[in-house]
């Protein structure tokens, strides 16, 4: 395993930094001045009654974990279900209850996933602003919860995360270790994107010998109170918090219109209609897909006059809407 690229944050070339980029990168104290990170470096009850000031009575969905799994949330050994539970609490309490189980000594893993600052805390992106993030689409959402340790899974967006209270080890690898990560259900997944199976604290090399390869291209991050790591679309990356009350604002943003299709649609469909096919035939469809939808060459439909190339043509929310139609249609056998 190797260590990320630390990047000094300028605001003024923060945009120059990501462009393109396909690695991911260390901010150190890229919210370092954030109010937030000010009351966290205090003490949790200083973040606490921070957070809890900016909260309007707000109903959260939380995560309520196996004592017994060391704060791993998961699947369940059978993998139909999974090793933790939801449980709906006002924002105030999941708070006093995560200070709670620090005060008691109890092991009891808890956290609350995604959510938008502005659903539970409206005031926290006017307070604590990430300009050089937000001109680009992404908008903060709060992950709050004790220690916990989540497994490798990759997001279709670019990523922002901030560690705002606690620690936070990223794990991350390229998204071609698919082969050596040995990927869960693509439908039933933990958090909604497709997960390793692997411990990556405690790593089982008899049941997944080709892990040891990915480690090989395994990077890591340790990420404190202030600092920030960018994590480019699909690359892997699992994630241990350690920290009573540890507190994490990420932002995504994909560049993508609002209303395109996720690319895990189309995967799906991949594996419908072209997986069942001869080794042969797979072979020639995906000759296609690099002509048409990888375009590894020049324009497909250059030699075609603009107002006839039909879905080929330039992507348009009228576009969009008539190929979202055409393959409702088509899968519902019309």
């Amino acid at each position: 395993m190797g260590l990320l690229a630390i990047e000094e944050f300028d605001s003024s070339r923060f945009d120059e930094v990501i462009e393109d980029r396909d690695e991911p990168a260390v901010f150190r104290g890229m919210v370092a001045d954030w109010p937030a990170v000010a009351a966290a470096r205090g003490s949790s009850e200083a973040l606490a009654f921070y957070l809890t000031e900016l909260d309007e009575g707000a109903k959260i969905r939380a995560f309520v974990g196996d004592p017994k799994a060391g704060g791993r949330f998961f699947y369940s050994d059978d993998l139909l279900s999974f090793n933790f539970g939801v449980t709906e609490t006002q924002f105030a309490r999941l708070i006093d209850m995560l200070l709670q189980l620090d005060r008691d000594g109890t092991v009891q893993p808890i956290y609350m996933g995604s959510t938008a600052t502005a659903e539970i805390l409206p005031g926290f992106a006017a307070a604590n602003p990430l300009t050089a993030v937000e001109q680009r689409g992404g908008e903060p959402r709060a992950w709050i919860g004790n220690s916990s340790r989540i497994a490798p899974h990759f997001d279709e967006s670019d990523n922002v995360a901030c560690v705002v209270s606690g620690r936070r080890r990223f794990t991350l690898f390229p998204t071609e270790q698919v082969e050596n990560l040995y990927v869960g259900p693509l439908e039933r997944t933990v958090a909604g994107q497709p997960t390793s199976m692997v411990d990556l604290a405690a790593p089982d090399f008899e049941r997944f010998p080709k892990f040891r390869e990915a480690l090989k291209h395994a990077l890591t991050a340790e990420l404190g109170p202030g600092d920030a790591i960018y994590i480019p679309s699909l690359w892997w990356h699992g994630v241990e918090a350690t920290g009573p009350l540890n507190v994490l604002v990420n932002y995504w943003w994909n560049g993508q219109p609002p209303d395109a299709e996720s690319p895990l649609h189309a995967l799906g469909h991949g594996l419908l209609a072209i997986s069942p096919l001869s080794q042969r035939k797979r072979e020639r469809w995906r000759l296609l897909f690099d002509h048409y939808v990888f375009q590894r060459g020049d324009n497909p439909a250059q030699h075609i006059p603009e107002a006839a190339r039909g879905i080929l043509g330039r992507s348009t929310a009228d576009l969009r809407k008539f190929m979202r139609q055409f393959l409702v249609q088509r899968l519902k056998g019309r």
